[in-house]
């Protein structure tokens, strides 16, 4: 019977709220008319080391630029200024 009449303490940690950062879609701020297949430095920040390609969630771009950037990454692969896998 005691138990039921006892009440859970809730600690601070229940009433905090995670604040989550939104991430900014880098081509939009920075008014990039196009991503090109030959502009090979913007075209590795979005690629791992080991050849893959970032997703959208961490590099934090929209969905549309992310389709855009993969079309752009996929291109550039096949003439071969950027690399499939790491070696």
């Amino acid at each position: 019977m005691e138990r039921n009449l006892r009440k859970k303490k809730k600690s601070a940690k229940d009433h905090k709220k995670k604040f989550i950062k939104k991430k900014v879609c880098k081509f939009t701020p920075e008014e990039i008319a196009t991503i090109d297949y030959k502009d090979i430095s913007r075209l590795r920040y979005f690629v791992t080391e080991r050849g893959k390609m970032i997703p959208s969630r961490i590099s934090g771009a929209s969905a549309k630029s992310q389709r855009h950037l993969a079309r752009q990454i996929q291109r550039a692969r096949h003439i071969a200024l950027l690399p499939f896998v790491a070696e």
